[in-house]
């Protein structure tokens, strides 16, 4: 007979005990697991499930011009945002028909947000109108997830753009967003050019945050522990600019008809007084949600109106480079005051003729620069050579980035033995190659705030400063101005060769002969020279670079007009009227500008001026 075990046996009793024990182990173990080894990750899920973590924008930074008017101004902008783990996806439609947008673009930065944190609130649409906020608004209780925020957004009081100067902002890209570090998130609006880019981290003051207890429904239950732990956003910085915000909107009136740049520096410290590059284009429409329309017309436009012409081209600059080109023969003593050649209105070099304007005869450096002799300088560079005018094309900056704080431009070109070896081959080349170099042409290239900076190290007897939009920086929380270091050097030039270039210069504005007299302004006396350099994509280009006043400068200028002919007529009176308005405050002549093309006449009068 088969023996059985007694249900209530010691046996069972034992084996029971044994069961328990083992199950209660293995919760001790994993109740220890958690909390030892992800007491931080299950920690910081429990939080995000009970507290939600509201954004507070700052508010962007003010820019001033050097007179203190505002530039550059803040405004409120509403930004709709969606939790991704409270936002019901049958609310897709309804949400989009508020916001008069397609649901997939909804859904997309939905996405987006949900990968980096489903609790973390994602900004769907920025800049929404008053028609969006108020529907928004009336059905939160319908939009469980969904609510707003109050951003910042820049607008333009002044009648001045300076849209390549003061740039713009953007809603930041995703590659951007890879770059730029913890402070940023999806929907972030971050500066994208000009100045608005390179003080972005000034600009842009601190983010606050808010914190708030949700329920298990992620209903809004009140502030977290009364606020204790909330932050309060930190305005940004604001910026006072070297600008003179009336000068640099009239000098943007003056190149309505044309392309080109103009650049007026502050000859004593650096500063730029004015950037103009045209065609520009209306920095307001970049503040708030710029169409795909609107973006893809500026891009695609031919004129390129986002492209800075002041400060990432490279013009040959024809005659007004013939200054550089003295200081180096009267530095090396190659000549001096005195030295003469005998200009007949053509210089034969090899089986080439080099053509100048006109017959000057028995010329000297200072007759040259004013009267731009040609012939004069074609000789003269084949005495100073490549590699000095290298080294003294260096001395003022050209050839290199004069390291402006917008943040683009280009280094220009100054050719060498080097590049002409590589470009045309060792020993294929001869000094035939130079002499285009004497009157700023050939393979020289450079910007207009290249020009604008050599003009200004000529105005003020040799020294080249680092140009620069901005003098100050004003933190709000302690009301302290920052100033900002620019550097400067000398260029090298003694006194007396630096005095017959000036008198030169002064002799092509004032005085007959001179190449330069429709930029002649009443009552002061003005140095310049005026340059035609040929393009060989189309028309001369058309320049001016000068200094005023002449004894105490207080404004240097570079004038560049694309395609525009004789410098004397068309630059020259534009520079005129800029270092008039500036000195002055205002223009009271009645003058024409002989456009580019003979049909059409610019007229600049009080009403322009004003």
């Amino acid at each position: 007979m088969m023996e059985t075990a007694d249900f209530g046996s010691p046996r069972r009793g034992n084996v029971m005990v044994i069961i328990v024990a083992a199950l209660f182990a293995v919760l001790f173990l994993r109740l220890y697991q958690l909390q030892l080894f992800y007491h931080e990750e299950l920690g910081k899920q429990s939080e995000e499930n009970s507290i939600r973590t509201f954004v507070k924008e700052p508010i962007r930074g003010y820019v001033y011009d050097r007179n203190g008017k505002l530039m550059v101004d803040v405004g409120p902008s509403f930004t709709v945002t969606v939790i991704p783990a409270g936002f019901e996806a049958g609310n897709l439609e309804l949400l989009s028909s508020f916001l008069q947008t397609e649901p997939q673009s909804i859904q997309d930065r939905i996405t987006k947000g949900r990968a980096r944190s489903r609790f973390s609130p994602v900004k769907v649409l920025r800049d929404i109108n008053f028609t969006a906020l108020s529907a928004i608004e009336e059905h939160l209780f319908m939009l469980p997830g969904v609510s707003y925020e109050v951003e910042s957004k820049r607008y333009y009081p002044t009648k001045a753009r300076a849209s390549h100067l003061l740039g713009y902002c953007k809603e930041i890209t995703d590659a951007q967003l890879a770059k730029a570090g913890e402070y940023y998130r999806q929907g972030d609006v971050i500066g994208s050019a000009g100045l608005e880019a390179s003080y972005e981290t000034f600009l842009r003051g601190e983010k606050g945050y808010e914190y708030v207890a949700v329920n298990s429904k992620g209903q809004l239950l009140g502030s977290f522990e009364n606020g204790k732990n909330d932050k309060r956003p930190t305005e940004g910085f604001d910026l006072v600019l070297s600008i003179d915000a009336d000068v640099q909107a009239f000098a943007e009136s003056l190149m309505t008809n044309f392309r080109g740049s103009i650049v007026a520096i502050d000859p004593n410290d650096g500063g730029i007084l004015a950037m103009v590059s045209k065609p520009d284009f209306d920095p307001s429409v970049f503040s708030g949600v710029t169409p795909a329309e609107v973006w893809n017309q500026l891009n695609n436009d031919l004129e390129k109106p986002l492209f800075n012409r002041a400060t990432m081209t490279r013009y040959p600059p024809g005659s007004t480079f013939k200054m550089l080109v003295a200081a180096a023969a009267l530095e090396e003593g190659i000549i001096d005051e005195n030295y003469r050649i005998t200009c007949r209105g053509a210089y034969r070099f090899g089986n080439r003729t080099y053509k100048d304007q006109k017959v000057h005869g028995s010329t000297n450096i200072v007759e040259a620069i004013q009267k731009s002799c040609n012939v004069f300088f074609y000789q003269l560079i084949l005495k100073v050579g490549l590699d000095n005018l290298n080294r003294y094309s260096g001395k003022f900056g050209f050839g290199q980035p004069t390291g402006i704080d917008i943040g683009e431009e280009t280094a220009g070109l100054i050719p060498s033995v080097e590049y002409y070896d590589r470009v045309y081959g060792k020993g294929k080349w001869t000094q035939g190659y130079l002499v285009s170099l004497g009157v700023g042409q050939g393979e020289i290239g450079a910007s207009p705030l290249q020009m604008a900076r050599y003009a200004a190290a000529l105005a003020n007897g040799g020294t080249l400063r680092q140009p620069h939009a901005v003098n100050l920086v004003r933190n709000k929380q302690t009301n302290r101005m920052n100033t900002i270091e620019h550097r400067s050097g000398r260029v090298g030039i003694s006194q007396n060769n630096m005095n017959l270039i000036r008198e030169g210069m002064r002799r092509v504005v004032q005085e007959a002969g001179g190449t330069g007299g429709m930029a002649r302004v009443p009552n002061i006396t003005s140095a310049g020279k005026t340059g035609t350099a040929e393009n060989p994509h189309g028309d001369d280009h058309s320049w001016f670079v000068g200094f005023a006043p002449f004894d105490n400068p207080k404004i240097a200028v570079a004038v560049l007009l694309e395609n525009a002919g004789f410098g004397g007529t068309r630059a020259a009176p534009i520079g005129g009227f800029v270092i008039e308005k500036y000195l002055f405050g205002d223009v009271r002549r009645r003058m024409y500008i002989a456009p580019a093309k003979k049909d059409t006449v610019v007229k600049v009068t009080q009403a322009v001026a004003q």
